[in-house]
């Protein structure tokens, strides 16, 4: 059958970063034997910069981009009316294709976009899959009135009521679904990571304090405790790979310690040679952040970090269960500081076995073989 699988926001593999959900949710139903388009955009959400190149796909599958109105942050005028024109012009471009999908799968969000793939999904009679990523707009309850949100809000009810199936990274987004009134089959799916060789390494105890963040620099993250968590232990050191709008306050704050850097987004080589030399990933975010289980988690343990969290819901019981690190108590400084140091003496945690619960082939084969029989 022919897969469609729409999604603006991940980073492409041919720019050197290494494959995330839907890079490696195409390949998955490529390799099942499906026909697979990848819808994208031309504009990088993480370097908010046009996309210079794409070379062509070499793992089975074709990648249309959709030109894309630049924004300067994530939170502004500019990337909603982005997200609109993205929503029109995808359709547009959609109703253009002679080979139509059987099945289209959209993340959510945007909003706009996976609305306009479910309109399309049912002129077509193709099984329409909402994929959610991430709570929209529960994630805004933090910045702006929820009374604001309602026209959202009913969007979101639209996707999740008259969707074919439904999928999320975590259980959280599916009782998410749920509590919207969606009532069609549902399954949980994972971020997902390529495991190497070098993945579950089993790092030597009582090594030096090598604390690693990666990703978004923005206000869902306590960024500022860590900064003055690490200051205050001398033994410790910080890598920050990523960006965002608080990252200039946040080199201020830093201002004066070497031993905290910063090094901007990073590729896949850089970004894993820069794990790998660390013995710590930092969850740092708050727990009304309305997120699941971030990405950053898979790529901690595929590493073999131990893990410093303060989000708790399913992604600190996953590191709780595997023995995989602990948990402090957002903005507070001695909290974390506790947490680092008694995350440094874990001895019995099984790095293998939390390494494995994030790995891409059997995720992805899982969700495939899901859709197939949805």
């Amino acid at each position: 059958m022919t897969v469609w699988i729409v999604n603006p926001f991940d980073n492409l593999p041919t720019e050197g970063n290494r494959p995330q959900r839907y890079w490696l949710m195409g390949r998955a139903f490529a390799k099942a034997g499906h026909k697979v388009v990848l819808w994208s955009s031309d504009f990088s959400h993480a370097t908010k910069a046009k996309r210079k190149f794409v070379r062509e796909c070499d793992d089975g599958f074709e990648v249309r981009l959709v030109p894309t109105r630049p924004y300067p942050k994530n939170i502004c005028l500019k990337r909603i009316i982005s997200h609109w024109h993205l929503a029109k012009d995808w359709l547009r471009l959609a109703r253009t294709e002679k080979n139509r999908p059987d099945v289209l799968i959209a993340s959510t969000p945007p909003l706009g976009l996976c609305n306009a793939a479910r309109k399309y999904a049912h002129e077509v009679k193709a099984k329409f899959v909402a994929d959610i990523m991430d709570a929209w707009p529960e994630t805004f309850y933090r910045v702006v009135p929820k009374w604001m949100l309602l026209p959202l809000r009913c969007v979101a009810r639209k996707i999740y009521t008259k969707a074919d199936a439904v999928s999320a990274v975590s259980k959280r987004y599916i009782e998410l679904a749920k509590g919207y009134g969606a009532a069609v089959p549902m399954h949980c799916c994972n971020h997902g990571i390529e495991i190497r060789e070098e993945g579950g390494v089993k790092r030597e105890e009582g090594r030096a304090l090598n604390l690693v963040y990666i990703g978004a620099m923005g206000l869902s993250y306590d960024l500022e405790t860590v900064i003055d968590a690490v200051k205050s232990l001398e033994c410790a050191t910080l890598d920050l790979a990523g960006s965002g709008p608080k990252e200039a306050a946040l080199r201020f704050q830093a201002a004066g310690c070497e031993r905290i850097r910063f090094h901007g987004y990073l590729g896949d080589v850089e970004l894993r040679d820069l794990l790998l030399r660390s013995t710590i990933g930092i969850i740092p975010m708050f727990p009304d952040s309305c997120v699941g289980i971030p990405y950053k988690l898979a790529d901690y343990a595929a590493c073999g970090l131990k893990v410093v969290e303060s989000l708790g819901g399913e992604a600190g019981e996953l590191v709780a269960k595997h023995k995989a690190g602990c948990h402090y108590n957002a903005g507070d400084v001695d909290s974390l500081r506790e947490a680092i140091l008694a995350a440094s003496c874990i001895k019995d945690s099984n790095p293998q076995a939390f390494a494995a619960h994030f790995d891409a082939a059997r995720i992805m084969s899982e969700y495939v073989g899901w859709v197939e029989g949805a």
